[in-house]
């Protein structure tokens, strides 16, 4: 590791940084695949071609089409999850400071990993019952962080809203929606966009002086 990456490791940065993700062959022709064709639009055939094996060689690894989207949809998951908890980590301890950083988490991972944000908004409904659930559960965990955070923020009266829960969702659909329109070769650079969002974010919840 070079002394820069050490440096940003130990100020606790690393959770803004993106590389290409280390998917395997197969997870990776599945995230382009289900991106472009959708889950149902997409065979075991058409898999296996993109990820340069048989058919016989794709169930070798997944019993089925169905476990190849879940273990994608919880890689996806887990990434933003562990981003967020760094996030939380490295920030102050007052809640506009941990507000600020979670925003920015969820705002930097639906930019940097659109695609697979998109894919597990798309296909969650495409998700057998008992996976669905599981995957539910481990989003549900991101919206709590959220949660807590905007309701440590009203009871020390750091944020004026009066409707934390739905300010809270309403920022993470603003959140997860950046995943749809964004673009690395749009109009405006990332740190601007994060602070147009970061500040919409703030007046949500009612922080003073903050205006859209």
């Amino acid at each position: 590791m070079s002394t820069t990456k050490e440096a940003k490791m130990s100020a606790g940065h690393e959770w803004r940084e993106y590389e290409a993700q280390d998917l395997s062959n197969i997870l990776d022709a599945a995230l382009q695949a289900f991106f472009e064709h959708g889950y149902h639009g997409t065979t075991t055939r058409d898999l296996a071609r993109r990820s340069g094996l048989s058919v016989p060689g794709v169930y070798h690894y997944y019993p089925s089409k169905q476990d190849i989207l879940f273990d994608l949809m919880n890689v996806i998951i887990d990434e933003l999850l562990e981003r967020s908890k760094q996030a939380l980590a490295a920030a102050p301890g007052d809640p506009r400071s941990q507000f600020d950083a979670l925003v920015e988490s969820l705002l930097r991972f639906h930019m940097y990993r659109r695609i697979g944000a998109t894919v597990s908004t798309a296909e969650l409904r495409s998700l057998e019952p008992e996976n669905r659930e599981r995957y539910v559960a481990k989003r549900d965990e991101q919206q709590r962080m959220l949660d807590r955070v905007i309701l440590d923020g009203v009871r020390e009266k750091a944020f004026a809203t009066p409707y934390p829960k739905d300010a809270s969702r309403a920022i993470a659909s603003l959140c997860v929606g950046v995943a749809s329109w964004y673009r690395p070769d749009g109009s405006l650079p990332v740190e601007a966009l994060l602070e147009r969002y970061s500040t919409i974010a703030r007046s949500i919840v009612g922080i003073p002086g903050e205006t859209t």
